[in-house]
């Protein structure tokens, strides 16, 4: 059996009417569903719902005080749809913008867009300068903050296999703040010297090879 794929499961919702709000009666936005575990603790069961967000339904603006004496937290809920089996349920909230941090709006849809055009056109890139032994080239898209990260990663990775000695330095005074890509840099440098037989002096840091006795640039014994 085919495994749909987070990205087709949206465009498939995408192309389906937008359910109305069983209370209410507004149409219900798209929500990325978030990193935790809701209800039984079992998960969502979707990556994306259809939630209603309309302040003034009934089902969210009527239920702050029953939720304070029930259960003595401030909280309302909202109503959900999930796009399979269409059935409708209720979802704790615990302020007017909860929740809509993950709102799939037009302005969302179309930064995916870009962002998966630009990733397209750096893997594209990134073949050629492989192909090519353009290491260089491979560094500056590695050091693009502008690239997205699957291509920084890429990147990184790359250097590992055609990568230069001189290419050593910028990549150890590089820092993404991306823990795979920085690690990726790491296990970058580790071949280049494996490749080239050398290592950094622990005195130094200058490169030499690795059956050196004594630095060439310090003079310090190994």
């Amino acid at each position: 059996m085919e495994i749909e794929t987070k990205e087709q499961f949206l465009e498939r919702i995408l192309a389906q009417p937008r359910p109305k709000c069983p209370v209410c009666h507004q149409p219900m936005d798209i929500w990325e569903v978030p990193p935790i575990n809701f209800s039984d603790g079992l998960g969502w069961g979707t990556p994306y719902l259809f939630v209603c967000f309309n302040d003034e339904c009934p089902t969210f603006a009527q239920n702050w005080g029953n939720f304070g004496e029930v259960y003595g937290h401030t909280a309302s809920c909202r109503n959900i749809c999930y796009p399979d089996s269409g059935n409708f349920e209720c979802m704790p909230v615990f302020s007017s913008e909860g929740a809509k941090g993950q709102i799939i709006t037009d302005d969302v849809l179309a930064e995916e867009e870009r962002i998966k055009e630009a990733t397209k056109q750096g893997f594209y890139l990134l073949a050629g300068f492989y192909t090519e032994n353009r290491w260089i080239e491979v560094l500056r898209l590695l050091l693009d903050v502008t690239q997205p990260a699957r291509v920084r990663l890429k990147a990184a990775e790359m250097m590992g296999d055609i990568g230069d000695i001189e290419a050593i330095e910028p990549l150890r005074n590089f820092r993404s703040g991306n823990i795979p890509i920085d690690n990726a840099v790491t296990g970058s440098i580790t071949k280049i010297h494996d490749r080239n037989y050398t290592m950094e002096c622990p005195y130094c840091a200058e490169i030499i090879k690795k059956r050196a006795k004594v630095c060439k640039h310090c003079g310090k014994e190994m």
